[in-house]
């Protein structure tokens, strides 16, 4: 009898371990960034109102190479505003990482960092409770819908926080993308609704469209081999798949058959393809823009 499935969010070393291999092994952070400086600029001209300050708010910002890379673009499109930027990450090892990365980078001293150790639902409690009346130019959410119990929830709270012309960026796992896949197939048996959704953006757009909100989205490309998730007692293949399930040790706690159904389905042309005896997964995200509540 296989012994119950564990989340990996429970594992914040292995976790980390296996994230850090995910982003050796696919293209997630170049087609972030492609968007970053090829999107988002346009897309960051129209905030702010003219002001000479801006409030930013980066919810699971990890070790912040992304929200950096944001807010550089954010000077470029604003220059000679000061920015507040609230960082919120629950992760302390992340958010060393971050603050580390901070203090060497030059010419951010327009920039101050509020650091919040919280989840995102610890967050919306303690705005709750503190009540400010401050509002948000941008706020973005990237790769984190999976970790709150309700996402529709948590985007509606963050959009209340926008200011008049202020966006709301998430970027999450296509609904077309590999993964997308394996969650409709196997959203039973892989999916803890306590600590991880399996949300693609297609839910996402599902909930906003019955909300009347509108957005935009953009397609990110992107790829990811997963080679030696097929050789078996592989240490890099067992922590990629780890990530790709969100299962602590998923090898060696699943079941036979969920792990020969998940391997079978991680070989097919809906998740990946085969490609000089290499396997490419289908690692495609959507990014999802919206504005201010009207």
């Amino acid at each position: 009898m296989a012994s119950p499935l564990q989340s990996l969010v429970n594992d914040d070393s292995r976790y980390l371990k296996s994230f850090q291999l995910f982003l050796e092994r696919s293209s997630e952070h170049q087609c972030m960034r492609d968007f970053i400086h090829q999107q988002l600029p346009d897309i960051l001209a129209s905030i702010g109102n003219g002001k000479s300050h801006l409030n930013v708010i980066g919810v699971g910002s990890g070790a912040g190479e992304i929200d950096l890379e944001m807010l550089s673009e954010l000077r470029q499109k604003h220059p000679g505003v000061t920015v507040d930027n609230e960082v919120v990450e629950p992760s302390s090892q992340q958010l060393h990482v971050y603050k580390v990365s901070v203090a060497q980078k030059k010419d951010i001293d327009y920039i101050s960092f509020t650091w919040n150790k919280m989840t995102a639902s610890e967050f919306e409690e303690h705005w709750k409770e503190k009540k400010p009346t401050k509002k948000a130019d941008f706020i973005h959410m990237i790769q984190m819908l999976y970790y709150v119990k309700d996402p529709g929830a948590t985007i509606s709270f963050f959009q209340s926080l926008l200011d008049k012309n202020g966006k709301l960026l998430i970027i999450l796992v296509s609904g077309r993308s590999g993964w997308g896949k394996l969650w409709r197939t196997h959203r039973q048996e892989l999916c803890t609704p306590d600590l991880s959704q399996c949300v693609t953006t297609e839910d996402i757009k599902r909930i906003l469209d019955s909300k009347g909100v509108r957005y935009q989205s953009y397609e990110l490309p992107s790829q990811m081999d997963i080679t030696e998730c097929f050789t078996e007692g592989d240490e890099e293949g067992e922590l990629l798949l780890d990530f790709l399930t969100e299962v602590l040790n998923f090898s060696k706690t699943a079941s036979p058959e969920l792990k020969a159904d998940v391997l079978k389905l991680l070989r097919q042309p809906d998740c990946s393809v085969e490609s000089e005896g290499r396997v490419v997964f289908n690692n495609n995200l959507e990014a999802i823009v919206i504005d201010q509540q009207p």
